[in-house]
């Protein structure tokens, strides 16, 4: 039996064993550039135009509509910058970006640096299951926004946006819609033509792939202006040479999550729900945070009266059981929440937060261990809160 027990899916999940062997002959003998146009070169670029097809396959886009990247954070960014220096120099009235305020730091410090740059930006507010409503939307949009950039689900609470319908509003406005679909691509069905989505940002390391490589869905025909400049690669879209192991491994990663979604969100979800119940049942003042019902397969987000988040990761930690209070990003930053300052939570709520993503990796077993685990260590924690004598 494994002694440690890993519940933090949302942020990493282990590579896949189909997808190491695959990547290791890209580090062993084929190892060349995929600019060279001699046989070694020639090998990877076939390599890189498979895994381009496999992104592609997944979402439901064309292999040309592809543009790999280091990750999401960098998807996210040339989205965002990429578009708004293209429009300064084609439509220079459109000058504002719509976002949330419950996005991903990827965007809403882009959005940041965008506004030193001169652009404006409006930040949606969500209700208290971290929803964004259409409506908001749809009464700030005017003919000056370029874009609107809304996740396609939350990171830290799992709640999952109405994205096709936001899609509508920003096209029938005259604005491009962007999406952050890292913690979904490869959880659900995707059909980026059905959604009506311009661009989105998808990550190799959230589907059981390697790290540092993601790649950015561009709508074909639209034109956006590049992030990093030098020998053109990538259709000039993200110059430097490519990650080719990382980029197979991603390939082998989409190919995999394809063949077994439906297997994964069964499972999943299943593991999931057992998870709140028990948690529910059994743990006094607990509280689920987001929505039930458009949730990510793979999220629980709870709030634990009286005692706070760091402490219970790091009890839990002790206990061999892996867990966060959010974005893994940003978790080390000591930093409160901005999503469920936003959801409009209470300094007490969102110190008392906690996050437990799982995988196909997990068992009901564990699931088990760590909820006996959790209830004794919030138990514990308690009877040394100043609030103990409110939630003892």
């Amino acid at each position: 039996m494994n002694e440690h027990i890993y519940l933090d899916s949302a942020a990493s999940t282990p590579v896949a064993d189909e997808v190491i062997d695959e990547m290791l002959p890209y580090m062993k003998q084929q190892y060349g550039n995929p600019s060279s146009i001699h046989k070694f070169g020639r090998e990877t670029t076939r390599a890189l135009q498979l895994a381009r097809k496999r992104v592609a396959e997944m979402i439901g886009a064309s292999p040309r509509e592809i543009t790999f990247t280091s990750g999401g954070t960098e998807a996210d960014n040339l989205a965002l910058r990429g578009t708004m220096m293209h429009t300064r120099r084609t439509a220079p009235e459109k000058t504002r970006i719509i976002t949330s305020s419950i996005e991903h730091d990827a965007v809403l410090e882009t959005c940041k640096d965008l506004e030193k740059m001169g652009f404006s930006v409006t930040y949606l507010p969500v209700t208290p299951e971290g929803m964004i409503r259409p409506i908001d939307l749809e009464s700030t949009i005017s003919g000056d926004v370029a874009l609107v950039s809304i996740m396609y689900a939350n990171n830290e609470v799992g709640t999952v946006q109405p994205v096709q319908e936001l899609a509508k509003i920003a096209h029938n406005a005259g604005a491009l819609f962007h999406t952050d679909a890292v913690q979904v691509a490869g959880k659900v069905p995707i059909s980026v033509g059905s959604l009506g989505i311009d661009m989105m940002s998808i990550s190799s390391h959230k589907i059981n792939g390697p790290k540092g490589v993601g790649a950015l869905y561009i709508k074909s025909g639209l034109h956006i202006d590049p992030v990093i400049h030098g020998g053109g690669q990538e259709s000039s879209l993200r110059s430097g040479t490519e990650n080719v192991p990382g980029i197979v491994g991603f390939g082998k990663a989409c190919e995999l999550a394809v063949k077994r979604m439906s297997q994964y969100t069964e499972y999943v979800i299943a593991l999931r729900d057992y998870l709140i119940e028990r948690v529910l049942k059994e743990i006094p003042h607990s509280r689920l945070n987001g929505s039930l019902k458009s949730r990510t397969p793979n999220n629980t987000h709870f709030t634990f009266f009286g005692v706070n988040g760091e402490d219970l990761i790091i009890k839990l930690d002790e206990s061999g059981i892996a867990a966060s209070t959010g974005s893994a990003c940003s978790v080390k930053k000591q930093k409160p929440s901005h999503v469920l300052k936003a959801m409009g939570f209470s300094y007490e709520e969102i110190t008392g937060s906690l996050r437990l993503s799982v995988g196909m990796q997990n068992t009901k077993e564990e699931i088990n261990r760590t909820v006996d685990a959790l209830a004794a260590i919030v138990q514990e924690l308690r009877t040394l809160s100043p609030f103990k004598s409110k939630y003892a």
